[in-house]
């Protein structure tokens, strides 16, 4: 690690000062070296896709570059890999797969990009261009998470060859970068509907479920982050051996899915949202596996008990490694908690969570839903949701749903709910007032509900009884905001933050164009929806 190293990085919510992150280290808790190793992967990934481009080779011959792409583009996420060693080996593999593409059909290998290029460009320029690479990143997570489970779309992995070679382009301004950032979008609905398959078709449609907090007496393992597959693999490992697995942040919505269900080990929810990890876990006598993004450099009260797997590292923490057939050994991981044997009474954890309002299970009563607002029983429905994250002002999400009509509806989804979610707001024809849709990986669902409700209304999407108010963290936030707005979504409360990476002059496009509109304070932002 190069102590004298510095940095440039605002691709989160957190970034220092809401300008970025410039000195030996991020708020993120990164280093200046691994924030430059990440972009040299970046660089790295985008000469690879200048190859794949100019080689024109088909998706089976470029398998192995998509599967770099998810994964480079994944591991440069917020909050994912900490570890140089392995940035170092992804740029390594990504220059190999260039190579290997080059000389097989004949073309020059292209250069690394140089992130500083796009760091230094004109501000506007550079504020699109980061949209793109940002949303790039959002989407190359959605789309490894698919492939995990079997699932590709050719027109999703091209694209991010596509996506990152059009980075390059020197003389690209406002009028080819714009339409490029929405067709980001484009592409993640596309990807988004790909998981949303994936997920149900290998897990089963979700269930409204109701999941304990409380542990029980006995070894135990934690897993958090988002990735289906590798709690399915892991339970499948701790099938019989008295070792009971729990879930953590976005990995509460799996209880929903009804083959999770046939785990009887799999018993409950442990904590919260991600920033609360290093209180929640402090004195945890278990292991805990981190399977995506929302790992925090872990405390020392806690560092020997992280396991991480797939695109997650942090120097010195255990890494389970994937086989090429996708299988897992999780034994370490397992005999770990039977050493530390978990509590030795049941904690006495407060409430429930409810979860499992997918849009299988709420187009399922939609007649209800019309039925409801026609005859005024719903006013409106909110969407509140995105990724929570540490900053204060993020009490304005709880706050807004607290304040909200007695006669409105909140659907929501990923870890923003973890903000209100231990709210009892009743009912409304029998429907609960709080609607957990699941994971950020769910977005997809509240798309098609909303497009169900106008279908059934006669009217478009922008003319429902329907406000989106959003929180963004990461950068699967600006890929499905990318989504929204290339649907045409308008009228979008965000917060708690503007993106930093957003310029005055493309703001003011998002506002005329789209009518972005940033939060304010709950009572004065409900008083404009409600007119």
């Amino acid at each position: 690690m190069d102590d004298t190293a510095t940095m440039f990085c605002f691709q989160c919510e957190q970034t220092a000062g809401c300008t970025g992150c410039t000195g030996t280290a991020g708020v993120c808790g990164k280093q200046a070296s691994t924030a430059n190793l990440q972009d040299e992967v970046t660089g790295a990934l985008v000469g690879l896709a200048q190859t794949v481009r100019a080689a024109g080779i088909d998706a089976e011959a470029r398998r192995a570059a998509d599967d770099l792409a998810m994964e480079g583009l994944f591991a440069t996420l917020t909050n994912v890999d900490f570890d140089d060693a392995d940035l170092t080996d992804l740029r390594e593999r990504a220059h190999a797969e260039r190579d290997a593409v080059a000389a097989a059909a004949g073309v020059e290998a292209a250069p690394d990009y140089d992130l500083a290029t796009l760091w230094s460009a004109p501000e506007d320029v550079r504020s699109l261009k980061s949209l793109v690479l940002f949303g790039l990143r959002g989407l190359g997570a959605y789309a490894y998470h698919a492939a995990a489970l079997g699932y590709r779309d050719d027109a999703v992995s091209s694209f991010l060859h596509e996506g990152l070679a059009a980075l390059t382009d020197a003389e690209a301004g406002a009028d080819v970068l714009l339409p490029l950032s929405l067709k980001v979008g484009e592409v993640n609905l596309r990807c988004m509907e790909l998981l949303d398959q994936a997920n149900t078709e290998t897990f089963g449609t979700p269930e409204p479920t109701t999941v304990a907090r409380a542990v029980e007496a006995g070894p135990f393992i934690v897993v958090s982050g988002h990735d289906l597959h590798d709690l399915k693999l892991l339970l499948d490992q701790t099938a019989g051996r008295g070792v009971n697995v729990y879930t953590h942040g976005e990995l509460l919505p799996a209880h929903a899915y009804p083959q999770f269900k046939q785990y009887p080990h799999l018993k409950g929810n442990l904590g919260t949202a991600w920033q609360n990890q290093r209180v929640e876990f402090a004195d945890l006598p278990a292991p805990i596996l981190f399977t995506t993004n929302c790992l925090m450099p872990p405390a020392a009260s806690y560092a020997d008990r992280v396991f991480t797997t797939g695109p997650v590292a942090y120097p010195g923490m255990a890494h389970v490694e994937g086989a090429p057939d996708g299988s897992k050994n999780f034994e370490p991981l397992i005999e770990r908690a039977l050493e530390l044997g978990g509590y030795a009474t049941a904690t006495d954890a407060d409430g429930a969570f409810t979860t499992g309002f997918g849009h299988g299970t709420i187009l399922g009563v939609a007649d209800t839903v019309v039925d409801a607002v026609k005859q005024g029983a719903i006013s409106r429905f909110f969407l509140v949701g995105g990724c929570d994250g540490a900053r204060p002002g993020r009490s304005y999400f709880r706050d807004f749903v607290q304040q909200a009509p007695e006669d409105s509806i909140i659907l929501t989804l990923a870890c923003g709910k973890f903000r209100f979610n231990d709210l009892d707001l009743g009912t409304i024809g029998g429907l609960p007032r709080i609607m957990d849709m699941g994971q950020c990986n769910d977005a997809y669902g509240a798309i098609r509900v909303a497009v169900a409700l106008a279908e059934a209304f006669g009217c478009g999407v922008n003319d429902l009884p329907l406000t989106l108010v959003l929180s963004w963290y990461e950068q699967k936030a600006v890929s499905i905001l990318l989504t929204l707005l290339h649907l045409g979504i308008r009228g979008i409360y965000l917060g708690p933050t503007l993106p930093a990476f957003v310029s005055p002059g493309v703001l003011d496009v998002l506002v005329r164009e789209f009518d972005v509109r940033p939060i304010s304070t709950p009572e004065k932002d409900l008083a404009a929806i409600l007119g």
